[in-house]
């Protein structure tokens, strides 16, 4: 691709995505995530990983049946490995397989990790037993507390619990020496770590980043967080029904946890070992609304920059989007900015874009929920079938656009938009299409 800079021009450096991996509510795999989301499954149930009998909402997307040992030997420096960190080495690994990407077989300086992680497990329970022993007459005794955290926390598990720890793990287990880094930019972060591990490529870089995100936010806290909020559904007696992104009848988000993982790598790089090419990454944009740390901006400013700023990047007429993969949390309000942003970048051609959920089924995976939507993009333009918004049963008026409702559609498909907006206004896009050559 020719980038014009001033006078000069100069040769762009395509990137494409050679492997995928998932873990999520929907499947422990690419293929099962991908035969559920096209069936309309859903993924949402009572919460098991701990008791939320006294919480407003009861109900998440969890993993379950997954087992670390199935993709990593019981080793001791997995001992106090953190749920997010287990998810998303059992994706890389997938990825990294498909891809046939080998540390060994290159520089290894050239191959580098950009995830978007959350923390890792909460020390609810000890942390609250810890403070309730220090408690003596209706006071609590600092130095009690003290020992206790400093008796009955263990460092390593402690270290586990920070953000960066993910990366450090897929580094260490694929040999990738180049750049690492972590953001989290809340339910944006995994597609922004793509977008910007992309640019690391674009400029030199790297030659191959593993790039995505985890994340699991199914714990005391995390509820307590985003039920005082306001954000989550209540619909406990319904959990299959809870996620209904674009319906009039939302009432919240569906808290989920899981990982997605893509391997970015340089055209030439994956066409010289003869890797498989799954699609091309042409598009990241990236916003912030710089309104309210909770509210998107009500004109739809941010997430429609974002989207422009992606069509940019990419060189790219909007008239070549084919389907737009939304961020569709079913909160009143993002469902309903997001469609004014769509309609905002697409003007009349909005009323004929296909546009779809898949948190309906999935729930909200929050910083690994953008990595795994785009590679349901690669999917859909692979096989020709755009996922459902299930649960839309009741049409809001302010939410207007073709949602794709309760059921798969076979198009022909050559190019998708993927949209992640996160809390505190942060915007990203990201655009794939069929590679051609």
């Amino acid at each position: 691709m020719l980038v014009m800079n001033g006078a000069r021009a100069k040769m762009r450096r395509r990137i494409v995505i050679t492997g995928t991996g998932m873990i999520t509510p929907l499947g422990h795999s690419v293929s099962e995530n991908w035969e559920n989301l096209k069936s309309g499954c859903s993924g949402v149930g009572q919460i098991t990983l701990f008791d939320a009998s006294k919480f407003k909402t009861r109900i998440a997307a969890e993993v379950r049946d997954f087992e670390f040992h199935d993709y990593f030997p019981q080793e001791p420096q997995w001992e106090f490995v953190g749920r997010n960190a287990q998810f998303v080495l059992a994706a890389a690994k997938q990825a990294v397989e498909e891809s046939g990407i080998d540390a060994s077989q290159m520089d290894p300086t050239r191959l580098g990790v950009y995830l978007g992680s959350g923390e890792g497990e909460q020390d609810f329970a000890q942390c609250t037993g810890i403070v309730a022993r220090a408690i003596q007459s209706g006071t609590l005794e600092v130095s009690e507390f003290m020992a206790g955290i400093l008796e009955q926390l263990h460092p390593i598990d402690e270290l586990e619990k920070e953000p960066n720890m993910p990366t450090a793990h897929v580094a260490h287990v694929f040999g990738a020496e180049g750049p690492n880094l972590n953001c989290l930019t809340a339910c944006a972060a995994s597609s922004q770590a793509i977008g910007e591990a992309s640019e690391i490529i674009r400029s030199g870089g790297a030659d191959v980043m593993i790039s995505g995100g985890t994340h699991s936010m199914i714990h005391p806290f995390g509820l307590t967080g985003f039920s005082l909020l306001g954000a989550l559904s209540v619909r406990n007696d319904q959990p299959q029904e809870a996620s209904r992104p674009f319906d009039r009848d939302r009432d919240g988000f569906v808290l989920g946890e899981g990982s997605g993982i893509v391997i970015l790598e340089e055209l030439e790089h994956a066409k010289r070992r003869g890797a498989p090419i799954l699609g091309e990454l042409m598009g990241f944009g990236s916003s912030a609304d710089a309104h309210r740390l909770t509210d998107s901006h009500p004109e739809g400013r941010g997430a429609a920059s974002s989207i422009e700023s992606a069509l940019t990047d990419g060189q790219m007429n909007r008239d070549e989007i084919g389907y737009v993969n939304s961020h569709g949390t079913s909160t009143a309000v993002n469902d309903r900015i997001e469609t004014l942003a769509v309609r905002r970048v697409f003007k009349d051609r909005a009323d004929n874009l296909p546009v779809s959920s898949i948190k309906s089924m999935l729930g909200h995976l929050i910083a690994a929920a953008g990595a795994v939507e785009l590679a349901t993009c690669l999917m859909a333009i692979r096989d020709g079938v755009l996922p459902p918004t299930i649960n839309y049963t009741t049409p809001d008026p302010e939410c207007d656009l073709d949602y794709i409702p309760n059921e798969a559609r076979e198009v022909k498909l050559d190019t998708a938009l993927s949209n992640s907006f996160g809390f505190g206004g942060q915007n990203i896009a990201l655009i794939v299409r069929r590679f051609s050559g």
